[in-house]
């Protein structure tokens, strides 16, 4: 089993940044697809971020483009999230996920069905 652990969440104020990060093993864990998702109380687990085992394709929701980045190191099995100039919103939980790649994924890498495994969550609160 692959496994998943999510760190760096926090407080920040409106405009400010944080950087969130996943660390991955298990068995074959340098090739799976990862992606980061988003969910307030009473919304759906929305897709943020996703890349692929190389790092060579990425994805972004269109609200997040030009604020956050994604990347990942595969000496320490790591996967982060830079994200910049936050908004003031309900408290959200950032939740990583990983999959073994497929021509699925490729179309869909924000889609949160596509991911076999998941880690428990980090939380962020952003304040006016």
């Amino acid at each position: 089993q692959v496994r998943l652990v999510e760190s760096g969440g926090g407080s920040v104020q409106a405009g400010g940044s944080l950087s969130i990060s996943c660390t991955i093993s298990g068995a074959s864990s340098l090739l799976y697809c990862m992606g980061w998702f988003r969910q307030s109380p009473g919304t759906e687990r929305e897709g943020v971020a996703a890349i692929n085992d190389g790092g060579g394709y990425i994805s972004y929701a269109d609200s997040m483009k030009g604020r956050f980045t994604v990347s990942r190191d595969r000496t320490s099995n790591t996967v982060y999230l830079q994200m910049n100039n936050l908004k003031p919103t309900a408290p959200g939980t950032y939740y990583c996920a990983a999959v073994l790649g497929t021509a699925s994924w490729y179309r869909e890498p924000l889609v949160r069905n596509q991911y076999r495994y998941w880690g428990q969550g980090t939380q962020v609160y952003v304040s006016s």
